[in-house]
């Protein structure tokens, strides 16, 4: 009986689909590739599918009783470890792709510098033509950052502002531990409200959990100090919204960046779209647009491919109690 794989992604170039290919053959599975467009063709395949390799939110719903690997190309599985998601009573492997780390860290850097050197403002000066310059800047190197979230991506933030120069940045994880060896220090979530407010710069990229939804409250952003920057790069759900926005017009932070926002996508009425002294992105630092996370995804599914088949554990292997 043949062993099927369902595809379904639209971002595959000739060069991804001949790699699955061949590790598809090497390990003795079929594999067959759906675009967004043929959503009936990709179901019925998917009947019979082991493995479903895709970055829907809905398609994995329809997968038959033979799905034994979701195979999630993106890192935001928080929706498929919710009791009424989409694999409710489907008892199945889950992983994430931890393929970003290089287009999030990018970003990270670039709005943070932007904060830093006061773009938004000069930017405002600019479209006044106004030619002014003086606004007093800050700058990565000698700076003291916070990463909230000490995993894959901060670990490549950490070696991104290591090696512009920052005097000291401190990784926060639930365990108080990491692998990056880009952290000068790495804290236990539990010691938070000590973290902030020793924070200059606080970078976020939790995931979306129990634990993570609505932490950063009105109490929270106080316990930064004055001038202080909040950049949030991992789920929209993380702050309380108002708060922060009372927090940058009340100038308690200096700046904020945020590239997630809830909901998704941003109402046209919403206030964060003309908050002072915020830099809002829409949910554009990670996903697919760089080829080399292109490139990075589809490596990462043929290597967990060959360790599936071989009964190895897979990497960004996701453990849907805890939401990650």
């Amino acid at each position: 009986m043949e062993r099927k794989i369902c595809v379904s992604l639209d971002f595959l170039e000739e060069k991804h689909r001949d790699a699955i290919e061949k590790t598809a053959a090497e390990t003795g599975f079929v594999p067959r590739f759906f675009s967004k467009r043929e959503r009936d063709a990709a179901m019925a395949w998917l009947q019979e599918s082991e493995i479903l390799y895709t970055g829907s939110l809905t398609l994995p719903a329809k997968a038959g009783a033979s799905l034994r690997w979701l195979a999630f190309a993106y890192a935001g599985v928080d929706p498929f470890c919710r009791p009424d998601g989409p694999l409710a009573g489907k008892d199945c492997l889950l992983t994430s792709s931890n393929t970003f780390d290089v287009t999030l860290a990018e970003h990270t850097i670039m709005v943070l510098l932007m904060l830093l050197r006061r773009m938004p403002e000069y930017e405002e000066r600019v479209r006044r033509r106004e030619w002014r310059a003086g606004l007093p800047i800050r700058s990565i190197r000698d700076g003291r950052f916070t990463i909230l979230g000490a995993g894959h991506i901060g670990g490549r933030i950490a070696e991104d502002l290591k090696g512009m120069g920052a005097a000291h940045v401190t990784g926060v994880s639930r365990s108080g531990r990491s692998r990056s060896p880009y952290f000068d220090e790495v804290r236990p979530i539990s010691e938070l409200d000590a973290i902030l407010r020793e924070t200059e710069h606080l970078i976020c990229i939790l995931p979306s959990t129990p634990e993570t939804r609505g932490l950063f409250t009105a109490e929270k952003f106080a316990l930064l100090p004055q001038g202080a920057t909040f950049l949030n790069v991992g789920r929209g759900d993380l702050p309380d919204q108002d708060a922060l926005m009372d927090a940058l017009k009340s100038g308690h932070l200096a700046g904020a960046a945020i590239d997630v926002t809830d909901p998704e996508p941003l109402p046209p009425e919403h206030p964060l779209w003309t908050c002072p002294g915020l830099i809002l992105t829409p949910h554009a630092a990670g996903g697919t647009t760089l080829p080399r996370s292109r490139d990075d995804n589809v490596a990462l599914f043929c290597e967990n491919l060959r360790r599936y088949a071989a009964g190895e554990a897979l990497q960004g292997l996701v453990d849907r109690s805890q939401g990650y």
